[in-house]
């Protein structure tokens, strides 16, 4: 399957994006004090579990993503040269 550079490069900034963002979220569940990520004994709640397993699922799909739009944008520099 051939990518466009366009698609390529928007899967790459998809990519990116993502840790971006779930790198952000896991620092604020982690530093949480409103109590909905750990009781009162400091022990992690199911909302943090859930949320954790949320970030983790978003790494591993962003970088999946981000890999075939750094192959397709290498892809597409090499066809250009």
């Amino acid at each position: 399957m051939k990518l466009s550079r366009r698609v390529s490069w928007f899967l790459l900034a998809f990519g990116v994006w993502s840790w971006f963002i779930w790198i952000t979220f896991v620092k604020n569940l982690w530093s949480d004090g409103s109590g909905l990520a750990f009781d009162d004994a400091g022990d992690p709640t199911a909302y943090f579990w859930v949320h954790l397993l949320l970030a983790v699922t978003s790494f591993v799909l962003g970088t999946a993503i981000g890999v075939i739009g750094l192959r397709g944008v290498r892809a597409s520099r090499r066809s250009s040269d």
